[in-house]
């Protein structure tokens, strides 16, 4: 499976992005070597995950929840807003 995910981050912003291993990638983050947003920005929480079928849905779903608002990622997190 692939997934896509969203973390909330140290300093209480979000960071979203996509795996094919949800917990090595969350244990990457947390070890400061899966991304240089995350890096100064441990520990993280993932706050929200969504399963794909293939890479290519997890990578638009990650598209298209970067370009969110921070009120409509709140409201996705929350279970309020979905997304396809």
């Amino acid at each position: 499976m692939n997934y896509t995910y969203i973390l909330k981050l140290k300093n209480g912003n979000y960071y979203c992005g996509w795996t094919n291993d949800i917990e090595k990638r969350l244990a990457a983050h947390n070890a400061g070597t899966a991304s240089k947003c995350t890096r100064s920005q441990r520990p993280v929480e993932l706050v929200w995950v969504k399963e794909s079928e293939t890479k290519e849905e997890a990578m638009s779903l990650e598209w298209h929840i970067k370009h969110l608002s921070r009120a409509e990622k709140e409201q996705l997190i929350a279970g309020t807003l979905q997304v396809h």
